[in-house]
């Protein structure tokens, strides 16, 4: 018997799960709710969602998981609305990056027997349904955070969804999930966006910085993109996890300051020398929270026909670029142009045939 999804919002991660669960389950039922209604349909013509609802309350109630998918205050006003209206043995889930506000009003409203947080650890700087991609969740982490009544056999069906769209489930406590992802998510949003502010308010009117803006300083502020609307919700209901973190952070820079203004070289040698080897250790195998960049750059003369002639290489082994572009800037030793991918698989054979016609490649 095929299954029966229900979604309420289906913007980027919601589009994902949905495009996702389609590919495992061409069979399975897919509804989806969104007060911008024409997203929605959108996924139907598309063949991705089987009903456009009208309503987020009723019409879910034959669904065997619900996916709450919009900002996370609109997720907790309508776990309360759907509440009354669950079948036997449904899963309610999210996908909000802040997990302890949400558990707190399951447990008010008396649902943790029915419900499974869940946080898919992929993204983009772009947002939407339009924007949804069947291969966001591939091999990225999706965390799971259980309540003092989730049953085994619910976290088992969660699971086996989870794989099922080729992603890694991780089941993780909610508590300890907001302080992990408030350190290595919450807090480079916000450092990147106040690093792009810094240098737009220390430009000059010539807009010299902005025109030498690339390379390395694109790559740590490309996060500097995101919703505004989605990130001042995110900071306000994690500001208890991500306080902490941010005060630990400004005392780090208070300590270098101080370090430079004392010429302590060692310092800051050392200091390059212990993120770099950390830095290295951790494995590019799955997508973390900052969505990892399928990309490299390539040392190449500007001829005319070269662009021609690597993407027509490219091209003979069937593989699509998503974007190509020139480096203007290249102070960490990158190739003129720069590559992304759609996948590692393609970054990853792009790579071994430019390779082999005798071509550089910095990553």
């Amino acid at each position: 018997m095929a299954h029966i999804y229900g979604f309420i919002g289906l913007g980027l991660i919601g589009g994902s799960i949905a495009k996702s669960l389609r590919r495992a389950e061409p069979d399975c039922i897919i509804k989806a709710y969104s007060r911008t209604r024409s997203k929605v349909e959108q996924a139907r013509s598309e063949g991705v969602v089987s009903i456009v609802l009208d309503d987020a309350e009723k019409s879910l109630s034959a669904c065997d998981i619900i996916f709450l998918c919009t900002p996370v205050e609109y997720n907790e006003t309508y776990l309360e609305k759907i509440r009354p209206f669950l079948k036997t043995g449904a899963i309610v889930t999210d996908v909000g990056s802040t997990k302890s506000s949400i558990h707190e009003l399951v447990r008010k409203l008396g649902m943790e027997d029915v419900f499974i947080g869940g946080h898919p650890m992929a993204g983009s700087e772009k947002t939407g349904y339009e924007n949804s991609d069947v291969l966001l969740l591939e091999n990225a982490y999706y965390m799971l955070t259980e309540t003092s009544s989730s049953s085994a056999e619910k976290m088992s069906r969660m699971k086996e969804l989870v794989l099922s769209m080729k992603a890694i489930p991780f089941v993780i406590d909610c508590r300890k999930h907001d302080e992990v992802v408030a350190t290595i998510s919450h807090l480079p949003h916000l450092l990147a966006s106040s690093l792009v502010n810094l240098v737009k308010d220390s430009d000059g009117p010539d807009g010299v910085m902005k025109r030498v803006a690339a390379g390395g300083f694109k790559d740590i502020t490309r996060i500097a993109g995101s919703s505004p609307v989605m990130w001042e919700q995110i900071c306000e209901t994690n500001r208890e996890a991500i306080l902490p973190v941010l005060d630990r952070y400004i005392s780090s820079l208070a300590e270098i300051r101080d370090r430079l203004n004392a010429r302590d070289g060692s310092y800051i040698h050392d200091l390059f020398e212990r993120s770099g080897r950390y830095r290295n250790s951790i494995s590019d195998e799955n997508n973390g929270l900052l969505n990892a960049q399928y990309s490299f750059s390539v040392h190449i003369a500007d001829r005319p026909g070269s662009i021609s002639i690597l993407s027509a290489i490219l091209s003979a082994c069937g593989i699509n670029i998503k974007n190509i572009g020139i480096n203007h800037s290249r102070e960490e030793n990158e190739g003129a142009l720069r590559i992304t991918f759609y996948d590692s698989e393609s970054c990853d054979l792009a790579e071994k045939q430019l390779k082999e016609y005798h071509y550089r490649i910095t990553r």
